[in-house]
């Protein structure tokens, strides 16, 4: 496993971290799944756990918080909040309100006194930066969390809050967790950049694109059960998005075969060797699936692979530009952007 300072806050971490999203409903995992694949992660040298308290509204944090149990200090352990839980308008977003009543729940469910590092799950449009900076400053000179972060923040909005941390004297995110992977790489072109100016830390989520860079998607095979009914949308071949995505991982097969590569290994090696980005977030559903992700902790793609990479997805191209996360909201909702 290589190490790596998380941004400028002189923590290490491994190249590959721990996310905790498929611990439960989602990804049907056991306890007693999630216990292993902790202990066989920790194992092999992964020292940073991410998880967050809409993951199966809470059971994630649950099964987490039962998984590390007696080895706390141990490990660098993460959470996110701000997506809804529940139907209740308020228990959703950054507002000091939610954020202070929401971690005191993430502490309860993982059995710990304070997380690491803590992030805000979505740029939260109906809240100032300074509302949720002093809340999440106050937190922190409380002792409940470490370090704060961001996740899936558009490129403007990391620097505007940047800037709203120096202006109001508060503390400012130090990480930020993007989505990015061969197929999704638009963040080179905008959130890379700000977060390389700012010195942040860059967890990213979905290095294997959802399951399309893991060898198992094909031309010619059926889709495994549970992606095609949690994400339907994401593997229909009717979808323009798709056919590309399938198009480029057929040519990606071919480069890793010729280099004795796995397609893990070649999408895992690919995300790390970029100088922005700190980790890359695995979720395994089963030791097995750990095991194989494992295996890439210290591939180093020589340029010629890097290369040929860029030959078949060229930088800054997101191959489904819809499921990039971080689109302004007033493009997606019309009564935002007309009178």
């Amino acid at each position: 496993m290589q190490y790596r300072t998380l941004g400028r806050t002189g923590v290490q971490v491994g190249s590959l971290a721990l996310g905790a999203m498929n611990f439960g409903t989602i990804g049907r995992t056991t306890q007693d799944e999630a216990t292993a694949i902790v202990d066989a992660a920790l194992e092999a040298g992964v020292n940073l756990i991410d998880t967050a308290d809409m993951y199966g509204d809470g059971e994630s944090e649950e099964m987490v918080g039962k998984a590390i149990a007696g080895r706390r200090d141990d490990l660098v352990l993460a959470t996110k909040a701000g997506m809804p839980m529940g139907e209740e308008r308020n228990h959703q977003g950054s507002s000091r309100r939610w954020l202070v009543t929401e971690l005191d729940n993430s502490l309860r469910r993982l059995g710990v006194d304070h997380v690491d590092l803590y992030q805000i799950h979505r740029w939260d449009p109906r809240t100032g930066d300074e509302e949720t900076l002093s809340a999440l400053t106050d937190l922190q000179r409380a002792g409940k969390i470490r370090y704060f972060g961001s996740s899936t923040f558009p490129a403007h909005r990391i620097v505007q809050a940047q800037w709203a941390a120096r202006e109001h004297h508060l503390s400012r995110y130090v990480t930020e967790q993007p989505s990015y992977s061969i197929l999704q790489r638009g963040i080179e072109s905008h959130v890379l950049p700000v977060t390389e100016e700012y010195g942040l830390g860059v967890l990213v989520w979905s290095p294997l694109a959802s399951g399309w860079l893991s060898g198992a998607i094909r031309q010619g095979r059926q889709v495994a059960s549970h992606r095609s009914t949690f994400m339907p949308q994401r593997f229909d071949p009717a979808v323009p998005a798709n056919r590309a995505r399938l198009a480029a991982v057929e040519q990606l097969a071919a480069v890793a075969d010729e280099s004795g590569l796995t397609m893990i290994q070649l999408a895992l090696g690919f995300v790390t060797a970029h100088p922005a980005v700190t980790s890359a977030l695995i979720g395994p559903r089963t030791l097995d699936h750990l095991h194989a992700y494992l295996a890439a902790a210290d591939t180093v793609l020589p340029a010629d692979v890097l290369d040929a990479v860029d030959a078949i997805v060229a930088p800054g191209t997101d191959l489904a530009a819809d499921e990039k996360h971080d689109t302004p909201p007033a493009l997606l909702d019309a009564s935002l952007r007309r009178r």
